[in-house]
């Protein structure tokens, strides 16, 4: 069975941008009302004004839990949340600043507590959705902190989704996207490491935002999916 997005209140942590905006973008085009969370305010406002007067958006820090608290509670009822915020930090362990990747460890793991916790006080069916990565399954040198905050978060959903039934807990796990993180991360070298990678994927490129989109989407509406993982990345974990 699958359900419709028409009128169904969807709620996008870290929507302002890449994979997030192409989810709250998808969502509305369904049907939802949405609203966008996001830590930068400028941003937010521009995925507000690209997204119309219909959306709503919040200024938000996922790693804060009494702000996650007070957005759910300004909620009577939440039907789909999808969890895509996300910080990033390399560093190979042996020289590791445990403070410098600190972050993504409370954003990617402690977030997903945070929003598991209080969504699901808001919900009596529907969704949530955590956006991992692929590096969970193919690490790299650098990537350790992140992929196991990623990891991490897998776990959680799993566990979590067993706790709250029938709301439904599923991961995403994408591969390498075209997204502005990307383009923080590479910096100058973004058309290198965009043909780098490229070559690695049976595919031959690397994602869009609105594929990854599609996939939560998709999580959203088959109401028979939980607890389960979902990879979106051209192939190249088989690679």
């Amino acid at each position: 069975m699958t359900s419709s997005l028409q009128d169904a209140v969807v709620v996008v942590l870290g929507g302002t941008s890449g994979i997030g905006l192409a989810t709250a973008a998808l969502a509305q085009s369904e049907g939802a009302r949405v609203t966008v969370a996001g830590r930068d305010q400028a941003r937010l406002a521009d995925a507000l004004q690209q997204l119309g007067g219909a959306a709503r958006g919040v200024t938000l820090d996922v790693a804060d839990e009494a702000a996650v608290r007070d957005l759910f509670a300004s909620f009577d009822h939440v039907d789909h949340v999808a969890l895509l915020a996300g910080t990033h930090a390399d560093g190979e362990i042996a020289a590791i600043d445990v403070d410098r990747v600190r972050s993504p460890v409370d954003t990617r793991l402690w977030g997903a507590v945070h929003v598991c916790k209080h969504a699901a006080s808001r919900m009596t069916d529907g969704s949530i959705t955590i956006c991992t990565g692929v590096g969970v399954e193919r690490p790299r040198r650098g990537g350790a902190i992140v992929a196991a905050a990623a990891g991490a978060a897998e776990i959680l959903a799993r566990a979590v989704a067993l706790e709250v039934a029938p709301v439904r807990v599923n991961v995403v796990r994408p591969g390498i996207v075209d997204t502005p993180l990307l383009t923080r991360m590479a910096g100058d070298r973004r058309d290198e490491v965009i043909a780098a990678r490229s070559k690695r994927i049976p595919l031959g490129r690397i994602g869009r935002p609105e594929e990854i989109a599609h996939a939560i989407v998709f999580l959203m509406t088959n109401t028979y999916v939980t607890g389960s993982t979902l990879t979106v990345d051209g192939g190249i974990s088989l690679a």
